[in-house]
């Protein structure tokens, strides 16, 4: 069974930006595109509890928008892409198991992110934080842009998105604790496709040997070349196994999240991981890919891993 790049689609700008972000991508790995939606309505969870109700849209209706949204998406890829071949399927049911159902045979899903508004209560969708938190397959977030001409719009086809992130590193947030060479050889490939640098922080916090607030300098230095030995010790397998990457690593004190985030403005993709496992309240995602989630311009792939 051929696996393809799919691409869950709402039709919000961040959706349409995460198809020519999805279009790109297929191109590069030599896969097909699969664009999905699901097209059962639900009422949102934030509707007003009045004794009318929400009305909900009949069935025959809900599908033919998602035919519509599906078409549309499709010839505007397909103008962009003229060789590549795109599959369009709606979904019945709700959009998180629908998009979830739909990643059995994917590579990798995209899906569009609204980051964090300015209204600081608007964050990333509940959609998007819902299948991120259960997905099984790498997942892709793209954002729809707000702050630059360069980043991927609704109106930028998926060629303009590779000639903006062509020459753009590959950000790669690495943990030295709990390295996964799954996330690793994601970013590292991603970077051999694009023929760019790939670009790792991993961020590290001092033990507290402070005399009356201040560090002890010896001991900081000791330790920095300690991490930064540490580091280069990693990558050196992948450095041989993809001898084309340049490579330039670097280790932040303090929390590599805010790093993360600066670097993503000039980025063309960030990559981190997320370990599978259930926190005490829904699925765990950590405050690293949170941040990036809710902060980042550049599209962010999370390879989950155990």
């Amino acid at each position: 069974m051929t696996r393809t790049i799919t691409v869950g689609l709402d039709g919000s700008p961040a959706s349409l930006a995460a198809a020519d972000w999805a279009a790109h991508e297929a191109q590069l790995r030599d896969l097909p595109l699969r664009l999905v939606t699901a097209w059962e309505w639900q009422a949102p969870a934030f509707a007003p509890a009045t004794g009318l109700g929400v009305p909900v849209p009949p069935s025959d209706l809900q599908r033919a928008s998602a035919q519509h949204l599906l078409a549309q998406a499709r010839s505007r890829v397909g103008e962009t892409c003229p060789g590549l071949r795109i599959d369009a399927d709606e979904i019945a049911g709700l959009p998180v198991p629908a998009l979830l159902k739909a990643t059995e045979e994917a590579e990798l899903l995209v899906l569009g992110s609204r980051g964090l508004s300015k209204a600081a209560g608007y964050l990333l969708g509940s959609v998007s934080h819902a299948v991120l938190a259960s997905c099984e397959r790498p997942v892709v977030l793209v954002r729809a842009a707000e702050h630059s001409e360069e980043e991927a719009t609704p109106k930028t086809s998926a060629r303009e998105v590779c000639a903006v992130s062509g020459h753009r590193d590959v950000v790669l947030g690495l943990d030295l604790h709990e390295p996964n060479d799954a996330v690793i050889d994601f970013a590292f490939h991603a970077a051999s496709r694009r023929a760019a640098r790939i670009r790792i922080i991993h961020g590290w916090t001092l033990p507290p040997y402070y005399y009356g607030g201040a560090l002890m300098p010896d001991l900081n230095d000791g330790m920095v070349k300690q991490v930064r030995s540490k580091l280069s010790d990693l990558l050196r397998p992948w450095q041989d196994r993809y001898p084309a990457v340049e490579v330039h690593a670097q280790a932040t004190i303090g929390g590599a999240g805010r790093h993360l985030v600066d670097a993503s403005y000039d980025a063309a993709l960030v990559v981190v991981g997320r370990q599978n496992r259930r926190a005490a309240v829904g699925a765990h995602i950590g405050p690293v890919t949170q941040a990036l989630l809710h902060h980042a311009v550049a599209p962010v792939a999370v390879i989950s891993h155990d």
